[in-house]
């Protein structure tokens, strides 16, 4: 028999947040978040508590935990896009399909009793967290950004009565063996007929304090239509600095500014720290920190994390500027290539752009929903 136990103590806190920890054990493609940052979720001035409220719960056979689910009612993201949804997030568990039922029965229950009618996920507090279940690619690393899962998640999603609302894929991006020379001769014709400029700073510190508030209502601007989206809070934007200044070098950062030094386009890449958080468990060791200063001062891979332009200058070849210039950091000191995160699959602009370089498209993502 299966028993679900709503987490309130700090045992069961501490619980949720290992579970997987133990699940993934020797799983050498799991990587795990930030121990500290997963153990923030249950604070009660945690940022996101702003546009949302959530619920969190575990699984228990025989008094051993077996599963932990989330759910997230998000009440800005259901004024936004007017739908009454209740989001399922944190979702581990092992290959059972009554412990899986039990788990979404909860968080079912629950949005029943908010009037919600839709439950959907994985899906995060936002677009900048963890999101989609991998349905393919469950031989790849995964990247520190992103959630791995066993293969047989899909599975037990599916047979709790859950289907497809929407893909993501993931594509890892090589140098091409000959780079159009037009290329770079094309971006600097960009600049120059409309007066742009790469923004500079002298360190990340002086990076962030100039442009940080710029980038983010980019952001805001450059998503505002992208699935799940939500605007950014003024809490959150403070607490993503904090976790940015831990891993962004200014090698794999591109801005580019007109003439009075607004953003029109960005991008934004993190040297790749999957392998140094592994060992610890995303536990923030003295060797793991020194895993990840040295992942950071010299990357085999680099991640995409995020890439906009406003939209006056969608159609004016911009985004080509930025391709330029991610081509610049994978020729860079040792990186072998980028990976590119999630893209929807119906995002076909910037999935033409990865025309450009030797691409492979090697996950696929998933986001489920039920009517409740």
């Amino acid at each position: 028999m299966i028993e679900i136990r709503e987490v309130h103590t700090r045992g069961e806190r501490k619980k949720f947040v290992e579970f997987p920890l133990k699940l993934y054990r020797g799983n050498d493609c799991f990587v795990p978040p930030l121990y500290g940052d997963e153990m923030k979720v249950f604070r009660a001035d945690y940022p996101y508590y702003e546009q949302a409220e959530a619920k969190y719960f575990l699984a228990y056979r025989d008094g051993k935990v077996v599963g932990r689910i989330s759910g997230i009612l998000h009440r800005e993201s259901n004024r936004k896009w007017g739908q009454k949804r209740v989001r399922f997030t944190r979702f581990d568990c092992i290959n059972d399909e009554e412990v899986a039922a039990a788990l979404f029965g909860a968080v079912e229950d629950w949005a029943r009793e908010q009037g919600m009618e839709e439950v959907v996920g994985p899906l995060g507090f936002s677009d900048l967290e963890r999101e989609g279940m991998l349905i393919e690619g469950f031989d790849e690393l995964a990247t520190f950004e992103e959630q791995y899962n066993y293969a047989y998640y899909p599975e037990l999603t599916e047979r709790c009565g859950y289907s497809k609302e929407i893909d993501w894929v993931e594509h890892q991006l090589f140098l091409p063996k000959e780079i159009d020379p037009r290329l770079g001769e094309f971006a600097k014709k960009i600049f120059e007929r409309y007066h742009l400029h790469i923004a500079e700073a002298k360190n990340i510190g002086d990076f962030l304090n100039k442009y940080a508030d710029k980038v983010f209502s980019l952001i805001d601007i450059t998503y505002e239509q992208i699935y799940g989206t939500v605007p950014i809070t003024e809490r959150v934007k403070r607490e993503l600095v904090k976790s940015f200044k831990q891993i962004v070098d200014l090698r794999f950062v591109a801005i580019i500014l007109d003439e009075k030094d607004n953003p029109v386009c960005f991008g934004l890449c993190f040297p790749s720290i999957a392998r140094a958080v592994q060992p610890s468990g995303g536990r923030l060791t003295l060797p793991a920190l020194f895993r990840i200063l040295k992942a950071v001062k010299n990357p085999k891979v680099i991640d995409l994390a995020l890439i906009g332009v406003i939209p006056e200058y969608r159609m004016k070849g911009v985004s080509s500027v930025l391709l330029y210039e991610l081509m610049q950091m994978l020729k860079s000191g040792d990186v072998e290539y980028c990976e590119t995160n999630l893209n929807l699959e119906n995002n076909y602009n910037i999935l033409n752009q990865w025309k450009l370089f030797e691409s492979v498209q090697h996950k696929r993502r998933r986001c489920y929903i039920k009517k409740i």
